[in-house]
């Protein structure tokens, strides 16, 4: 859903004792950046890399994920959480809550990127909907087609019993 990522390396991926999944990821992008954000930040660089933590407990049915840059940390940081969790009054709906810490630092016109960086991340908010929806869609599709697959498998020993034992 994002075409700014060239890839997602995963580091480690857990189940704890109580049933939460914890990944840590490390995904590289590859940005466009404007030619005057570019002489901003002296390079023409824009391969980025971001390291990414997320829990997801089955049991509450909430999905934490933590990123933060680990390039261009010495002229810009960005620390962003994301947390889904269900509606309290509505079961078939799902509350986003979405934080970013932006500091740009060492460069001319730093609150004028920050302020580009902040309505960038808003904007992919609903990018990150889009993927949490396609995620569910394939995963409902996929154990629409086990159980298919297992009544189909059911059906066959018996059906093959039965001609056997005519």
């Amino acid at each position: 859903m994002n075409p700014s990522v060239v890839g997602v390396d995963v580091l480690d991926r857990h189940i704890d004792p109580s049933g939460k999944l914890h990944s840590h990821r490390l995904l590289s992008t590859e940005r466009g950046l404007p030619s005057i954000v570019k002489s901003l930040i002296g390079s023409a660089r824009t391969k980025t890399n971001v390291q990414e933590h997320s829990v997801v407990d089955p049991v509450e049915k909430i999905m934490e994920l933590k990123s933060t840059n680990i390039s261009f940390t010495n002229m810009v940081s960005v620390d962003e959480r994301l947390i889904y969790k269900p509606h309290p009054q509505d079961p078939e709906k799902t509350i986003l809550t979405q934080e970013a810490i932006i500091s740009v630092q060492g460069v001319s016109l730093s609150s004028y990127l920050e302020g580009l960086m902040a309505t960038t991340i808003s904007s992919n908010a609903s990018k990150g909907q889009e993927a949490m929806e396609w995620v569910i869609h394939k995963l409902n599709a996929e154990i629409e087609e086990l159980a298919a697959s297992a009544r189909g498998s059911m059906r066959t020993p018996m059906a093959v019993a039965a001609f056997v034992e005519k």
